[in-house]
């Protein structure tokens, strides 16, 4: 990984040992990404579906 940039499969992966991450399905349209191509512990969301669990998290799991 060059120097300056995060890993995001790296990040993401340590966030999905607390549950599932959730992606903007909207932004997965934009960037021309296709289901396959998602890491691991990664799915696609609606925005109904993230803000119904954004508005019932008491809090962020720690990464």
């Amino acid at each position: 990984m060059p120097q300056g940039y995060y890993d995001l499969e790296l990040m993401v992966k340590s966030v999905s040992r607390n549950g599932e991450v959730l992606l903007c399905g909207a932004c997965i349209d934009a960037r021309g990404l296709v289901e396959d191509e998602l890491v691991e512990g990664a799915r696609r969301s609606t925005m109904d579906e993230l803000a119904e669990r954004t508005l019932a998290a008491d809090r962020v799991p720690p990464a």
